[in-house]
């Protein structure tokens, strides 16, 4: 398994509460995988795919040395690491879970004590006939246009479908401003998605610029029957890695 690592040589993995979706506030373990499919401008872990010599283009301005920010681990290797937190809830995170769909069936198999197990993915990957039914939530977040991509690249209209169809996917998107409701109530007409399974949280890395947007983005779900979610751990911890 390609893992997120953190500077002092050891995998990206914490025991913290779950800061976003229905599960907010929840005490959770999080692991984080390296490697993703997208780049989006305004990415709060970059170091989990923006590498040195590549063209994509981030506000932070900074390019990671992929060998120093990749750890390698087996599905054996991590597990006992799960397990040592004692926590009932798994949150795979990345980059790009459903990248690594196959290492992670098999550490799911290894982990049949946790009874929570959620997956944060952007919805462009279709989970395979094993894996679909291990997690027992999808965090589905597709990328709008202010993630600077374009549209044939951030949208799978059949991974989408499928997601919408599993009750037990949820949908969250990333707001920058008032602009980007009309692109999702498109997204939510297209791919049929109840407004009560949908989550809008502000974009932002700091606590300033996430109580900056919630107020206007509390209205916006309040008068269009969503769900709004904070983003608790920029609330209390900033863009500290490992929160």
């Amino acid at each position: 398994m390609k893992l997120a690592r953190i500077p002092d040589g050891s995998p990206e993995l914490f025991h913290t509460l779950q800061g976003e979706g229905p599960t907010l506030g929840a005490p959770a373990v999080f692991l984080r995988l390296s490697l993703c499919n997208l780049h989006c401008q305004w990415c709060d872990t970059p170091y989990t795919w923006n590498w040195e010599k590549t063209p994509w283009k981030h506000h932070d301005g900074i390019k990671f040395s992929k060998s120093e920010q990749i750890l390698e681990l087996s599905p054996a290797e991590i597990a006992p690491l799960i397990s040592d937190f004692d926590c009932d809830r798994l949150v795979l995170t990345g980059g790009e879970p459903l990248l690594q769909q196959s290492e992670l069936t098999e550490l799911l198999h290894l982990l049949p004590k946790i009874p929570h197990i959620e997956v944060e993915t952007n919805g462009s990957q279709i989970p395979d006939d094993t894996f679909i039914s291990m997690p027992t939530q999808f965090n589905v977040s597709p990328k709008l246009s202010n993630s600077g991509m374009t549209k044939s690249l951030r949208l799978n209209p059949e991974a989408l479908y499928l997601f919408s169809s599993l009750p037990n996917a949820i949908f969250k998107f990333v707001l920058s401003s008032e602009n980007d409701l009309e692109e999702i109530q498109s997204l939510q007409e297209r791919f049929e998605i109840p407004a009560s399974r949908i989550f809008l949280m502000p974009e932002g890395r700091s606590p300033e610029e996430t109580s900056q947007k919630s107020l206007w983005l509390a209205d916006l779900c309040r008068d269009q029957g969503y769900r709004f979610t904070p983003r608790l751990h920029v609330l209390l911890w900033g863009d500290k890695r490992g929160k």
